[in-house]
């Protein structure tokens, strides 16, 4: 009989294809395992060993010494998961020792999608009463708090005086020193970094739920440093424990954490949305439609009555650092507009260090004003820069980077300030 050359190959062959098969009903296994113990949290990337331990994944390896034996209110929405991608509702929810009773959430919902008032409900997984802090009351009432020893706090900010998680901090925070209950800050990274500091401070006069405490809009502190911040400054005497974050440098942005972007409300849906929202935010008020019900929040802005190409122009000759502009329409399914087709810019940053939003909002609110001052309300940007002095320069044409000028000794004095409470190098 011929000697067959290929039944050696043939049989390596097929042991190779067994083996693949073997490996393949392995690794379903393992993927149908991780799939089981997921409870349909965000997805999360392998974490390298100098990756963030946010506040909640450093209590975890505490073994939650510090809430043992209490029964616990939180303050949460969907930011508020570990680094394993679960919940801070339900990690504390099945921790040894601790008694989860009450649920509290801010702005948006516990699920940061709803732009309206939000209503009290329950937390399907965990059957526990949900308190909105948006709805009927942005404070817990005395009732809400009854029975708890401790409230735990645990929500990715913005890095904006104006985004409203600040102020349902501080609430409950006096809420908490009214009732004598300790207060713990699950920290989490600044996401715009902890180190540039940029806008005017907010005027006294102008204290408000956009508007918590004297800061300037872009602050550059976490919410823990923050809370010391408000706990010392406003003479609260609440029992406060920050659990402070690991691994996280005050020159790091959140894309430099290893943790996971989760939208912390509808149209912050990217990180590069969160790096244009403060500039651009402010121009709302005055008759922009920032892109709201679009498919790019913030990335773009207009009106029906502007000529994008005559605004492209003015912005063009103004060579501002960090951004690019093109001309563009839109048409806003909700919000500002809807309905209604607008013209504008597009923005994009070009370079994120050389990026200064709040410039970037001035020189687009300089350049409306001068084009359109019968359309634009350029008086309206108060709702949100809250610095009567920046508004009044504004509205005299005074140039925009002498307005920024104007803000350096407010912004020493805050920078002084706000060393005392620093948590992070």
């Amino acid at each position: 009989m011929p000697h067959n050359e290929s039944s050696p190959v043939m049989f390596r062959i097929g042991f190779v294809v067994i083996l693949l098969a073997f490996a393949a009903i392995i690794g379903i296994g393992t993927v149908a395992t991780r799939a089981a113990h997921s409870d349909s949290s965000p997805a999360t990337l392998p974490q390298s060993p100098d990756h963030t331990k946010t506040g909640v994944d450093v209590l975890e390896e505490q073994n939650f010494a510090p809430l043992r034996g209490k029964r616990i209110g939180l303050i949460t929405n969907q930011t508020g998961v570990d680094s394993q991608g679960r919940r801070t509702i339900d990690v504390l929810a099945h921790a040894d020792n601790v008694k989860l009773v009450a649920l509290f959430s801010p702005e948006h919902g516990i699920a940061g999608q709803l732009d309206a008032k939000v209503g009290n409900t329950t937390d399907a997984a965990t059957g526990l009463q949900l308190f909105s802090l948006y709805g009927d009351t942005r404070r817990p009432t005395d009732e809400m708090l009854q029975g708890l020893d401790a409230l735990v706090f645990d929500l990715q900010g913005a890095g904006v005086r104006f985004y409203t998680f600040i102020t349902t901090m501080g609430y409950c925070m006096e809420a908490a020193a009214k009732h004598k209950i300790p207060f713990f800050v699950l920290d989490r990274p600044d996401p715009l970094g902890g180190e540039k500091i940029q806008g005017p401070m907010l005027d006294p006069s102008r204290i408000s739920f956009v508007g918590y405490f004297r800061l300037p809009v872009v602050y550059a502190m976490t919410l823990g440093e923050l809370a010391q911040m408000f706990n010392v400054e406003n003479k609260m005497g609440l029992d406060l424990d920050v659990i402070a974050m690991k691994n996280w440098r005050r020159s790091q942005t959140f894309d430099q954490t290893g943790l996971t972007w989760i939208p912390p409300s509808p149209n912050l849906r990217t990180l590069n949305e969160a790096f244009l929202y403060p500039g651009i935010e402010i121009l709302q008020a005055a008759g922009i439609s920032v892109g709201r019900g679009t498919d790019a929040p913030f990335e773009h802005l207009g009106a029906p009555w502007i000529h994008s190409d005559v605004l492209l122009n003015s912005l063009t000759m103004r060579q501002i650092p960090g951004v690019s502009f093109t001309a563009t329409t839109f048409t806003p399914s909700d919000g500002l507009y809807k309905s209604e087709a607008c013209a504008g810019v597009k923005l994009a940053i070009t370079d994120r260090d050389a990026f200064d939003s709040i410039r970037t909002g001035l020189e687009i609110a300089d350049a409306l004003h001068r084009l359109y001052p019968e359309r634009f309300e350029v008086t309206k940007l108060m709702d949100l820069l809250a610095s009567q002095t920046t508004v009044d320069a504004l509205i005299a044409y005074q140039a925009p980077s002498g307005i920024i000028a104007s803000w350096d000794g407010d912004l020493a004095e805050f920078r002084a300030l706000r060393a005392k409470y620093l948590l992070y190098n």
